[in-house]
């Protein structure tokens, strides 16, 4: 069963952590709790479900594999949901107190007070999916134009799915890399404001906040588990989940963090070239990856402050043992709960799978027996049409 994850070509290098100040200044525990409030108070809000793979667990060889199933977050399929349309609502906070004068808090405009002045204001940002669809959602619960960028590799399900939110979509023929620079160049131009899950040098408020929000989706998982993560498996892309859930974990249980793996794409590795290079670094992507919402090849500095403290371990994946994953949760084989989860979702879990049939690779992470595994499952089924065509044997899509 586990014949291509055992033939999957893996690369390891090892990050350089130090636990510092970074998990409690870049994101502050002030910051977490701020967004947690507004976030909870939102119509349609729960927790999601934190399922534990038992028989995958036991048939690897490790304690436990906690999988926290972001798919059900407000409809939305991701946890994207709780990043920018948070992110966005303070945007309008800030600029609409800047216009008005006036003392404007979250709940003011979460029930409408503001409207008239929410509709002046145009939040665009670039995105390969999940964060521009949270961004919609947001911009439409409170009535401010939505203007989206998508790369030419974007599903067109994707793309309608933002569009049925009521957002302006603007496909580019470029990478998400240039999806992001355009954004900034005609926010600039046209007096709109970015609402980015990455950060760059002089814009880190709505960074900040958007990985503030994911803070939900990591205090509820603490709160539910019974015992500390040995491990913890966070997918790269620019970096904001990974350095939210690593600075979160770290403000939850101080000395007995978990061990941080980074795991990437190879074919959009920042992340692994920024450990082996000691700073931030940006990689040009060629070909794209079937994990869509990873395709990033420009980390997020803010993001990278704290993974640069945290992360012990960063390891880059291939596309091949990717879609296999996504069948398996779907179609478990050891008695596990039934998981339908998205392509981004399920690099964590590949890349445990992959390990455990790796003994070289089993030691130098640190996975044995008493392994106790967190994997964030950030996203659900996003696109039926590419999760369809995986369950029924696609391998790339």
């Amino acid at each position: 069963m586990f014949a291509t994850f055992a033939a999957a070509a893996i690369e390891h290098t090892p990050g350089s952590p130090s636990p510092a100040k970074a998990a409690y200044q870049v994101l502050s525990p002030e910051d977490f709790t701020a967004a947690q409030q507004e976030i909870m108070a939102w119509d349609g809000y729960a927790a999601t479900p934190l399922v534990a793979l038992t028989g995958l667990a036991d048939t690897l060889g490790v304690a436990r594999i906690d999988y926290k199933d972001e798919g059900p977050r407000f409809g939305l399929g991701s946890f994207k949901a709780l990043g920018g349309s948070y992110a966005a609502m303070r945007v309008l906070q800030r600029e609409i107190g800047k216009a008005t004068g006036q003392a404007v808090s979250l709940e003011d405009i979460r029930k409408g007070h503001f409207k008239e002045d929410c509709a002046k204001i145009t939040l665009v940002s670039a995105t390969d999916g999940n964060h521009g669809r949270s961004l919609a959602w947001g911009c439409q619960r409170v009535g401010a134009p939505c203007r989206i960028y998508i790369h030419a590799e974007v599903s067109e399900g994707r793309a309608t799915a933002m569009r049925d939110l009521g957002a302006d979509v603007v496909r580019i023929e470029g990478d998400y890399d240039a999806s992001v620079h355009l954004a900034k160049q005609e926010a600039e131009n046209n007096g709109w404001f970015v609402v980015s899950d990455t950060s760059w040098p002089g814009y880190t408020e709505p960074p900040r906040d958007v990985m503030a929000g994911y803070g939900v989706m990591t205090r509820e998982t603490c709160d539910e588990l019974t015992a500390p993560p040995t491990h913890v498996f966070l997918q790269g892309g620019v970096g904001g989940l990974a350095a939210s859930v690593a600075a979160a974990l770290r403000q939850y249980y101080g000395d007995q963090s978990p061990r941080v793996v980074i795991v990437e794409p190879d074919r959009a590795a920042c992340l692994f070239a920024s450990a082996k290079a000691g700073e931030a670094t940006t990689v040009a992507i060629h070909d794209e990856t079937i994990m869509a919402g990873l395709s990033c090849g420009e980390p997020s500095s803010m993001a990278w402050d704290i993974l640069a403290e945290e992360a012990s371990d960063f390891i880059v994946i291939p596309d091949s043992i990717v879609a296999p994953t996504v069948r398996l949760l779907a179609r478990p084989a050891f008695g596990d709960p039934v998981i339908h989860a998205g392509e981004s979702a399920v690099a964590g879990l590949a890349a445990v799978i992959a390990a455990r049939q790796n003994e070289t690779l089993s030691k130098t992470l640190g996975l044995d027996a008493k392994s106790r595994v967190l994997l964030i499952g950030s996203e659900g089924v996003t696109d039926p049409e590419i999760f369809n065509a995986i369950l029924q044997g696609a391998d790339h899509v």
